[in-house]
């Protein structure tokens, strides 16, 4: 993590003992900080709390002011903060059960949402249980106790179900239908390279990383090679080659 990355990490779990004081059981850096692969000026800060018991509306709604961009200015893309309860944490669900949820930055639409219900089913339920599952492997402890002792893993059957429908869910993405390089399709490559891995090693990597283990063992290692320098500014794929990379991962883990 660069400095400004630390001091921003830091000022907002001071933020949240501020505004949750006891109730603040931890803090966990998650995505690709808590896996070690945080790039400057593309990733987002993805960032759980885990809070004693439930939250009224009120400390909700004032969670969410103290630590929008505009209070709190992000020095990534933006930050993506999910609060969630103990006893939720622990669960191994694969359902939402978050608390409050916030998307903010400077290059990131603002999205609030204080209960699971009001999450469109369009936008995917199958983040939570999955990014959980990540926490429990790498999240990185800003406060509180270590990530594996406060996070349960997913069954496997729900774990099969969740990276099936995230792949359903990346797929129903409007993609060009020609031969040209399709800006986007990268992530869609080496997250489907992730959730392979994860499939097949049981071992959650970042995206990159996930591509890289499989560039010397699977027959579209070309295009995953292409995926992986398109993070670094060179040609994505196309549209059609993702998605048939895509369509072979999610029928490999339906099985």
């Amino acid at each position: 993590m660069d400095s400004a990355l630390t001091r921003y990490l830091d000022d907002l779990v001071a933020t949240a003992r501020e505004v949750l004081g006891d109730d603040l059981v931890g803090a966990y850096a998650a995505g690709s900080v808590g896996l070690g692969a945080y790039q400057a000026g593309r990733s987002d800060v993805d960032v759980a709390l885990v809070c004693a018991g439930p939250l009224t509306g009120t400390v909700k709604r004032t969670l969410v002011a103290r630590l929008r961009h505009e209070a709190l200015p992000c020095p990534a893309r933006g930050l993506e903060l999910v609060v969630y309860r103990r006893a939720v944490a622990a669960a191994g669900s694969p359902e939402p059960g978050f608390e409050v949820e916030l998307n903010t930055g400077r290059a990131m639409p603002f999205r609030r949402t204080l209960d699971p219900a009001d999450r469109p089913s369009a936008d995917g339920r199958f983040w939570y249980g999955l990014d959980r599952s990540i926490l429990r492997q790498s999240g990185l402890a800003l406060l509180g106790p270590p990530a594996a002792e406060v996070f349960a893993d997913l069954a496997p059957a729900d774990l099969r179900r969740l990276l099936v429908d995230a792949l359903s869910w990346w797929l129903a993405l409007p993609t060009p239908p020609d031969d040209r390089p399709a800006p986007g399709t990268e992530d869609a490559v080496l997250g489907a390279c992730r959730s392979l891995v994860r499939h097949r090693d049981g071992v959650w990597l970042s995206k990159v990383d996930a591509g890289r283990r499989l560039v010397d063992t699977d027959g579209s290692a070309e295009m995953i090679r292409r995926a992986i320098a398109a993070r670094h500014g060179g040609p994505p794929p196309t549209g059609a080659e993702a998605r048939a990379f895509q369509r072979r991962v999610r029928a490999e883990i339906a099985g």
